[in-house]
């Protein structure tokens, strides 16, 4: 009896200072210092459009690389973030045609925040966070650093949906195969709410990864783009799935989708919807080609108006050649066509229904 009460006691005073070292090991790691960063990025470019627009912008749905005939600087910037188990935070600046072109509707100073966002731990096991501030749309599969994305240029959906957010979310990641998010913003693309407007925004987020070789997302926004005397609803969807063929072939598919009310209290809506698919193979290491097919469907004119009777009814294709000497380098050459049903692209002093041009770039990750 005495042994077993004994062999009893042992094992309750080792559970007790295993449990006491774990929260003092839980303490000691949540009151170190963060881990600082200082990073930063550079894509430089150069493009020549066959259609020799006249305007300072080639095209008035493209906001990357959108300067005809010159040396230009797409984005730079110096970004500052700290990392800890239970807090981050992170800023960046910005400069380049990208940030002119994107946040045109953004007042003074705000035209040059990439990025400004913290964030919390809100559980122990620190897989549910809440941060808030100005970040990069959850809606996607391709973002304003290009050399993170298959292609040089972006996707006409990737041009007309939103690159950023402002606003609130929370994340909650269960384990490997699964995370989600909650956002809660101020807008489509908006870090100033649009004046006159009291209605918030709202979105979504699901990533299932199937495997290494497999992987779904869908994304959703719910909001407004109008004041509220005007107010129409806009509800979107954007889904894709990324698929790793053979050890070389990369694929990319998905679509967006989304409806808009005609006007406010309507029952009708507007909508647009835009497929793609991307094929990326890497040749070797450093080398790779990436084809790429879209459309995009807007024919009333919601997200990108022509004034003319079809609408934006566009299809695209694209190659492109990429060289990385290094996992920092990505120097890039790509030729890209569109074929639309009206006639809505500028060649000197006319429109025509097609458009061709090729870009050049470099892009290089100062980290």
């Amino acid at each position: 009896m005495k042994n077993v009460v004994f062999k009893i006691f042992f094992v309750f005073f080792v559970s007790i200072l295993n449990n006491v070292s774990a929260e003092n090991s839980l303490d000691s790691a949540n009151s170190k210092a963060p881990q600082i960063n200082l990073s930063g990025f550079l894509d430089v470019y150069y493009a020549y459009d066959f259609n020799r627009p006249t305007t300072d912008y080639r095209q008035t749905f493209l906001y990357n690389h959108n300067r005809h005939n010159e040396f230009n600087l797409n984005l730079g910037y110096i970004k500052l973030n700290a990392v800890h188990a239970k807090y981050r935070a992170n800023i960046a600046l910005q400069a380049g045609t990208y940030a002119n072109d994107n946040y045109v509707a953004e007042p003074g100073l705000l035209k040059n925040i990439f990025e400004a966002n913290a964030g919390v731990a809100i559980n122990k096991k620190n897989n549910l966070w809440l941060d808030a501030g100005v970040f990069a749309s959850h809606i996607g599969f391709e973002s304003a650093v290009s050399s993170d994305n298959f292609t040089l240029t972006r996707s006409l959906l990737a041009e007309n949906s939103p690159y950023y957010l402002s606003g609130a979310k929370i994340t909650y990641e269960p384990n490997h195969n699964f995370d989600f998010a909650l956002i809660v913003c101020n807008g489509w693309q908006r870090i100033r709410r649009v004046a006159g407007n009291s209605l918030p925004a709202f979105g979504t987020h699901i990533n299932y990864i199937a495997n290494d070789k497999i992987s779904f997302v869908w994304s959703s926004f719910v909001g407004t783009d109008d004041p509220d005397s005007l107010r129409r609803m806009r509800y979107f969807n954007d889904l894709f799935a990324k698929f790793q063929v053979t050890k070389k072939l990369s694929l990319i598919t998905g679509c967006d989708i989304g409806f808009q009310q005609k006007a406010r209290f309507s029952s009708d809506y507007n909508s647009w919807f835009t497929p793609i698919v991307i094929a990326k193979y890497a040749v070797s290491s450093k080398y790779s080609v990436s084809v790429r097919g879209e459309y995009f469907n807007d024919k009333n004119g919601v997200i990108i108006g022509t004034g003319t009777i079809n609408g934006f009814q566009t299809t695209g294709a694209s190659i492109n050649f990429d060289y990385a000497p290094t996992d920092k380098i990505m120097c890039r050459i790509e030729a890209r066509g569109f074929n639309s049903k009206d006639a809505i692209f500028n060649k000197q002093n006319s429109v025509v229904n097609t458009n061709a041009f090729v870009i050049g770039s470099i892009a290089i990750k100062l980290e």
